[in-house]
């Protein structure tokens, strides 16, 4: 028979990790070495008013300035969300970008800024909007200089996005170049280019001094650094960075279409880029945009930011429901059942001890219930569960009217019963028992 070893003094305790779970806060980050690049800070800035509505979400005026105020009681004066982008070609488009800077002149702490294409017609069309920087498109890839120009190639491509840089810059903005499809594209394409509109920079205020969003537009980059470019994202940062644009100047903008988007986020940061792009709660084209409120939640980790109010995106997600567009059941963090279990040893644990089954502390700190829907697995531990959350009574498990209930609920699974009992239908049985 194996003899176990003997038994020290701090086998007594249990070890919960305190420093990387503590009780009160997400997440931390415990390094084994802190990478290098890592930024002093980072944030993220929001294209739901731009991708979001691209991507298929109807936004009225109004509903396009709720969701900019949601953003204001979300970032407050945290400084973790600093930048919201808007379209301007649209009447409903120009009226959100209006209200959103009266807004900012009024102390609104989110910046609205525009996107608008690199040409020099668009460039004049953001002049006099009252903005501070402008977004424009430059998209990279040979999938688009070869196939969407004419004449195609590198060359015209570069040619127009220079001439309406030119005109940003002569406007007194700030330029803000979209690299799109920047994962799929020619190093021999991006690096040049970054160094003629830096070029082209050089003569105006640093106000102006030009940003670069990497776009992985198709979803593409991974976050591994032994892959040859243009897939690895954080070697593109690196090497941008190289090229002499500060990482405060870098933004990052995925898209999950292979699962990678918040991996992609956090190599990029680690790399030195300071900014992410994306949207809260996940809005934008095909399978979405980076979820900007888990890239916070792990930027909250890394110590990069001071943590937002995350409960106010629960009114985001109702805002959403109620346009037709709510976050799928499962989505994480505030999906209808992102905190609900069915399985009863996970309701036994969250009776036990919550933390079993919970990675930080959800009703505090994201407003979010733990739940429990009952089924044929969920045993008599839901059901206690679900008492004591809506009533604070503790019931034991061998109460002969907790019991009998039980047995009921068992009996209907037995009977083919498909779909879980929530508490609605369980309150009055449950006030019966308890009388």
């Amino acid at each position: 028979m194996t003899q176990l070893p003997e038994t020290r003094p701090t086998d007594s305790l249990p070890n919960l990790f305190p420093e990387a779970f503590p009780a009160d806060g997400f997440p931390q980050f415990v390094w084994t070495q802190k990478p290098a690049p890592l930024p002093a800070a980072a944030w993220v800035t929001e294209t739901t008013h731009r991708d979001g509505q691209q991507g298929g979400l109807p936004l009225t005026t109004a509903d396009g300035l709720k969701i900019y105020d949601l953003m204001g009681q979300f970032t407050g004066g945290s400084g973790a969300l600093r930048q919201a982008e808007f379209f301007v070609y649209r009447p409903a488009d120009r009226q959100m970008l209006e209200g959103a800077l009266e807004r900012h002149r009024g102390g609104h702490p989110v910046e609205p800024t525009t996107w608008i294409r690199a040409t020099r017609k668009d460039a004049d069309l953001v002049a006099g909007l009252g903005v501070r920087e402008t977004g424009m498109l430059a998209s990279a890839s040979d999938y688009h200089t070869f196939y969407k120009f004419s004449p195609a190639g590198r060359e015209q491509a570069a040619k127009t996005y220079l001439d309406a840089v030119q005109a940003v810059l002569d406007a007194g903005l700030r330029p803000r170049l979209h690299l799109e499809d920047a994962t799929r594209a020619p190093r021999e394409f991006i690096l040049p280019f970054v160094e003629q509109v830096q070029r082209l920079a050089a003569a105006f205020p640093n106000t102006q001094a030009p940003k670069f969003r990497i776009c992985d537009t198709m979803g593409v980059g991974l976050p591994l650094e032994n892959v040859e470019w243009p897939r690895s994202v954080p070697n593109m940062v690196r090497e941008l960075i190289a090229a002499g644009i500060s990482g405060e100047r870098l933004e990052f903008h995925p898209h999950n279409d292979t699962h990678l988007i918040v991996a992609n986020c956090l190599a990029a940061v680690m790399a030195g880029c300071a900014a992410i792009n994306g949207t809260l709660l996940g809005k934008g084209e095909r399978s979405g945009n980076a979820p900007l409120e888990g890239v916070l939640l792990h930027l909250v980790g890394m110590g990069l930011t001071e943590a937002p109010n995350f409960k106010a995106l629960n009114e985001l997600a109702e805002l959403y429901e109620s346009l037709g567009q709510g976050v799928p059941a499962k989505y994480p963090l505030y999906g209808r059942d992102a905190w609900r279990t069915r399985a009863g040893i996970h309701a036994d644990g969250l009776n036990k001890f919550w933390p079993m089954y919970a990675p930080f502390d959800a009703p505090k700190l994201l407003g979010r219930p733990l739940e429990v829907s009952l089924t044929k697995d969920s045993g008599v531990a839901g059901l206690i569960f679900l008492i004591r959350q809506h009533t604070g009574c503790e019931l034991p498990k061998d109460h002969a009217g907790l019991q009998a209930l039980q047995a009921d609920l068992n009996a209907e699974f037995d009977a083919g019963r498909q779909t879980a009992v929530e508490w609605e239908e369980l309150a009055e049985r449950v006030g019966q028992l308890r009388s």
